[in-house]
């Protein structure tokens, strides 16, 4: 219902009083200044380029000159290089200090429970050992934490390897190892020694029987010896013994053999060739102090000289040929000649039977055309073999 329509309320109930609104003053500047800056607003929306008008000269302004819908942003610089290495080196610093912070707070929750006393016994899946712990709110440096973890390590391994040396597999495998490793020396130590060999003198001059004057006939000691400076070699010489394998080993554990051969059994001074055996390798167990007498040998070339003293005479040789040949071909110590000739023979290559070298040397002192004749003798020199080695250790268990 309608409260017009209803008389009786109208007539019945009286209004009450309301009181009286004044109008507010303002003043026309005022007003002016007011509308013009809304409508410079409203210009400013629809037209960025317009200005904010703002009185200056009104002191009771109190609004902004600022248009709050201008764009003032700019277009952000991009990050330089030094930028992002402070940048990366931050947040590598962070978790650095993320991590050390974790692992530190966890190695303090472990070694709560052992802190009951003030000396435990601690036991780990690295180590056993007795240690004073530190408080559980005192804080271990990283320096402490990684001597910590080294220990561990340490001990591990040490354990590792009390475990190997107790098992029952560590025992015959190192009783294996050291059986090869006496095998193989026993079977090359001829070969080692005799390399090392060729590098240091295989024999002591004495400076009294250095040669002077190649042409001199010299008066020497009767014992027989071969002279060769260029090797240092100063060695007995063996004379009229055997040319089988037991008299020409049996004689150079004294010094070098003479090995005689019909058609080369000459002695020192005689038209034909003088032959001598020497080793330059052997066996380190054989008996004999001139086992590497010739391993230099190789080292001499044709010009070369050599001493024979024999029958209280020197007699000078020069080296005219150097050759390597087999075992069986002792045919290359048989030739017709003239002159008195000397040959050495020795193993090679070091350490091995598998081949002879032949130095071969023509007698210059005294006067060669003066030498008497070979002596004569009968036989076949085919039915023997070049001087050699003794056997190795397999071939002495096997059979050479």
């Amino acid at each position: 219902m309608r409260p017009d329509n209803d008389s009786s309320a109208n007539v019945n109930t009286p209004l009450a009083p309301q009181p009286a609104v004044e109008p507010i003053q303002t003043s026309s500047s005022q007003q002016q200044a007011a509308a013009q800056v809304v409508r410079s607003q409203i210009d400013a929306i629809y037209d960025s380029s317009s200005p904010v008008v703002t009185p200056a000269t009104d002191p009771t302004n109190q609004l902004e000159s600022v248009n709050p819908y201008d764009r003032t942003h700019s277009t952000h610089p991009q990050p330089e290089a030094d930028q992002w290495k402070q940048y990366h080196s931050a947040w590598q610093n962070y978790y650095q200090k993320y991590y050390e912070g974790y692992y530190t707070h966890h190695l303090q929750q472990a070694m709560k429970p052992a802190q009951a006393t003030a000396s435990t016994s601690v036991s780990t899946g690295y180590f056993s050992s007795t240690e004073q712990l530190p408080p559980a709110d005192e804080a271990i440096t990283k320096d402490e934490a990684l001597f910590d973890l080294r220990q561990k390590l340490l001990s591990k391994v040490q354990t590792s390897a009390k475990k190997i040396r107790s098992s029952r597999h560590f025992i015959p495998i190192a009783a294996a190892v050291i059986v090869v490793l006496a095998f193989a020396f026993l079977q090359y130590n001829r070969v080692l020694i005799s390399n090392v060999m060729a590098y240091i003198t295989p024999g002591s001059i004495d400076p009294q029987n250095i040669v002077v004057d190649p042409n001199a006939d010299l008066t020497v000691a009767p014992e027989p010896r071969l002279i060769i400076p260029k090797i240092n070699v100063d060695v007995p010489v063996i004379y009229d013994i055997g040319n089988d394998y037991n008299s020409q080993m049996a004689a150079m554990q004294k010094g070098v053999a003479h090995f005689a051969i019909p058609g080369a059994s000459s002695h020192p001074g005689q038209n034909g060739n003088t032959v001598i055996s020497g080793h330059s390798s052997n066996d380190l167990l054989d008996p004999g102090d001139y086992k590497f007498i010739f391993a230099q040998l190789d080292k001499l070339a044709i010009g070369d000289t050599i001493y024979a003293n024999y029958s209280s005479k020197r007699y000078t040789y020069t080296i005219t040929k150097k050759e390597v040949v087999k075992p069986n071909e002792v045919n290359k110590l048989v030739y017709a000649t003239t002159k008195p000739v000397l040959t050495l023979i020795t193993c090679t290559p070091l350490g091995t039977s598998t081949n002879r070298l032949l130095v071969t040397a023509e007698q210059v002192s005294p006067d060669p055309s003066a030498a008497p004749a070979a002596p004569a003798d009968t036989g076949d020199a085919n039915k023997a073999t070049l001087p050699g080695n003794s056997p190795t250790f397999l071939e002495r268990i096997f059979g050479s």
